[in-house]
């Protein structure tokens, strides 16, 4: 029984030192991504737009301009993060560079903590990316 105690109370005192060191991080970030894929804008527009639209968290289109730039925000239902996420495709040569920038914010502390330090701030985007570039390489 001693060591179950132990056990909650060690959850507890972790939870509330993540807590602590989330609520001194700033609410908002910003992150940017940027790779160079050996195919032209619209390629990678079509890749991007077929990959993002599997993504599970809802989001308004604010700004739409094929096959260069896309402008993305969370839908106002979700109160625990949100922001824009900003797509923009540029010629280069041999290809194209696709730059994704996230605007966001994180409202529980806890969560800001996680988003941080365990999963980090560009996870989603990298995971955008390794799908492009999968798709196109």
């Amino acid at each position: 029984m001693r060591w179950v105690l132990f056990g909650v109370f060690g959850i507890v005192a972790l939870v509330v030192v993540m807590a602590i060191i989330g609520a001194r991080l700033p609410r908002e970030h910003r992150a940017t991504r940027t790779v160079k894929l050996p195919r032209p804008p619209a390629d990678v527009w079509a890749a991007v737009t077929r990959n993002a639209s599997a993504a599970s968290v809802p989001v308004d289109v604010l700004e739409s301009t094929p096959p260069f730039r896309m402008v993305t925000r969370v839908k106002e239902s979700e109160k625990n993060f949100g922001g824009t996420w900003t797509i923009a495709i540029a010629p280069v040569d041999g290809g194209s560079t696709l730059t994704i920038t996230e605007d966001g914010w994180v409202a529980n502390p806890v969560f800001r903590f996680i988003s941080r330090y365990i999963i980090g701030q560009t996870a989603t985007m990298d995971g955008l990316i390794k799908n492009v570039k999968k798709e196109l390489t």
